[in-house]
């Protein structure tokens, strides 16, 4: 039987990962599996083109701590509405043309996500309420990378509105 050093890796630095975010976790209001997961994407990115860090514990921890910097720092900017601007009582004519317009915009660009993104989206904003083992199921994902996938998706959505909705503002 041979011994794949990825693996080795990976199994080696578990423990060390899973005691970091369980630490700051707390501070960042997220899941420590949220948080887990999101480090380990960023080592398997490192792996496919620096290759294996130099001292991975070291490098575990500062990745931790980075993520948890950036989780905190989106947190700060995101704040839920009260009620989606579709879901107001006062449904006059012009109120579901203009959340019609903002549902055909959003689906718009969903689809020009790129990657895994769209057909998550897509999935969560079905409006038959698929839970996250259905679209695990459906998408041939695990349930578990769903929401930090979902994050970054929502990252990517953001950043891709951003233009046009600075644009609109500006029209008025």
């Amino acid at each position: 039987m041979t011994h794949d050093p990825l693996t080795g890796l990976l199994t080696d630095l578990r423990p060390l990962l899973t005691a970091e975010t369980a630490a700051e976790a707390h501070a960042t209001g997220t899941e420590p599996g949220d948080l887990e997961q999101a480090v380990w994407l960023r080592l398997l990115e490192r792996l496919a083109t620096d290759g294996p860090p130099l001292d991975p514990p070291a490098w575990l921890r500062r990745a931790v701590r980075a993520e948890a910097r950036r989780t905190r720092r989106s947190a700060r900017f995101e704040q839920p509405y009260g009620t989606e601007p579709a879901d107001d009582r006062d449904r006059g004519p012009e109120r579901l043309a203009l959340a019609a317009a903002r549902r055909r915009a959003l689906r718009e660009a969903v689809r020009r996500l790129p990657g895994r993104c769209a057909p998550l989206l897509e999935a969560l904003l079905s409006p038959e309420e698929p839970t996250y083992r259905q679209i695990a199921g459906e998408l041939g994902i695990s349930q578990g990378s769903i929401g930090p996938e979902r994050s970054r998706c929502l990252a990517c959505l953001r950043r891709l509105l951003a233009p046009e909705v600075a644009a609109r503002q500006v029209r008025g």
